[in-house]
């Protein structure tokens, strides 16, 4: 890799150069010195060198004003082209790159790349594929090379993820050491989760691990890696995982286990989250009183429907909620909820109130008070057109007439004998209510 002394050599001279006048050219430096220099300043900043960013920002905005100012005879040099293209990979400005390029002529090739980068950069994914389509990389000065792979291949990670892997090794195959090995490794990790190989996953896991775990990036390189382990937990090595994790600091470490755990919990990969708490713990000693309160909270969850009930509740009292975030205080509300109501007592219905008896009718009496409420069918006057088949009123009922007529006793009420039903309902709903929460909580 290249040495530290000789990128403050090259800074110091794409610092001190300066440029002229505007519009004029004349004893700057050329452009391709100065995107070399933006490559140091770059590869310096993905193996950690985070003071190195501002200084990225400021010969940014220098080798925007530079080819600006270059004419067309600065261009009759191949390596500034290549410069131009380059520096609109590593995060130019794209008006730059458009306006300079439409302004050369360009032969099929570079014409191509110009094309895919200006498309790429403006936010045209169809286009720059299209035109990305004829060109091999591995064709192409290594320095160019390396960055049309990692675009094409970035493009192409969706619709054609073979493709798109082999043109990420491409990438870090021409410019190893980089910030483009960088880059293509992490989008190497997304991908071989995306398409199930857990062997690569792990090997491309490794390698950042072992080359870039300080880079201002690696923060994605957590995402994915969690990401990876939680959805490749059957064909995943655990011991591989803690191999690679085993390459980063202790706090590193913790919290990358602390997150499988809780995803794990959520997940219901009880073995997965076992795994995870038992490496937080030896972080943290063993010890339950300085235990992390994340990973008990986590491994009380996965294990909610195998743990007895009060060993759960007395492990969901000793979590310090106070050391929480407010969404895994909300998961321990909805845990202590679940475990009251599996030890409360069944809940007994209370009986029905009997039913008052109706006052026996008195044949042949119009003088009983009727109201609208207890009046039948037999007191409204019949559908016009059908006479009324009312009896009588001194035609007694037979015995049979009077059994039929008589209303049949209430059905008892069904009622549990010991509230069991209600209880399982009770408990499934809170359980349901966890995995919402923890469906909302963030990962």
């Amino acid at each position: 890799m290249r040495r530290a002394a000789g990128l403050r050599m090259v800074m110091l001279a794409a610092l001190t150069g300066g440029l002229t006048t505007a519009g004029r050219a004349d004893g700057a430096l050329q452009p391709y010195q100065m995107v070399r220099s933006l490559q140091l300043v770059q590869d310096r900043i993905a193996a950690g060198d985070h003071a190195a960013m501002p200084m990225q920002a400021k010969l940014l905005e220098m080798i925007d004003a530079r080819f600006r100012a270059a004419g067309a005879g600065d261009f009759e040099d191949a390596k500034n082209l290549r410069a131009l293209l380059v520096y609109g990979m590593s995060g130019g400005n794209p008006a730059t790159v458009g306006s300079t390029a439409a302004g050369l002529a360009l032969d099929a090739t570079d014409k191509a790349v110009a094309s895919g980068v200006v498309d790429y950069l403006g936010g045209r994914p169809a286009n720059a594929i299209k035109a990305f389509e004829p060109v091999d990389p591995m064709t192409l000065p290594p320095d160019l090379g390396a960055f049309v792979a990692l675009v094409k291949g970035s493009l192409l990670a969706t619709d054609d993820p073979a493709q798109a892997l082999r043109l990420l090794d491409e990438a870090r195959l021409l410019s190893p050491g980089t910030l483009v090995e960088e880059a293509a490794l992490r989008r190497s990790i997304g991908l071989a989760v995306d398409t199930g190989d857990a062997a690569r996953f792990a090997l491309a896991s490794a390698q950042y691990a072992a080359r870039f775990l300080h880079s201002p990036y690696a923060s994605q390189f957590a995402d994915s890696f969690v990401s990876g382990v939680v959805a490749l937990n059957m064909s995943i090595d655990l011991d591989k995982v803690a191999d690679i994790t085993a390459m980063m600091d202790a706090e590193r470490e913790k919290v990358i286990y602390l997150r499988i755990a809780r995803r794990a919990a959520i997940d219901g990969l009880t073995d997965l989250s076992a795994f995870a708490s038992a490496k937080v713990e030896r972080h943290d000693g063993g010890a339950d009183a300085e235990r992390d309160p994340r990973a008990l909270l986590y491994t009380s969850l996965s294990t909610m429907t195998s743990a007895t009930v009060d060993d759960l509740a007395t492990t969901l009292r000793k979590i310090d909620r106070s050391r929480l975030s407010q969404s895994d205080r909300s998961l321990l509300d909805a845990a202590q909820a679940v475990t009251r109501g599996m030890t409360a007592p069944p809940a007994v219905a209370a009986p029905p109130a009997p039913a008052m008896p109706a006052p026996p009718a008195v044949a042949g009496s119009d003088t009983a008070p009727r109201s609208a409420d207890t009046a039948t069918a037999a007191d409204l006057p019949p559908v016009e057109g059908i006479e009324s088949e009312r009896p009588a009123a001194d035609a007694a009922p037979s015995m049979e007439e009077a059994a039929a007529a008589r209303p049949a006793p209430p059905s008892p009420p069904v009622v549990a004998a010991d509230g069991a039903d209600d209880i399982i309902a009770d408990t499934k709903r809170k359980l349901d209510k966890i995995d919402q929460l923890l469906g909302a909580s963030p990962q």
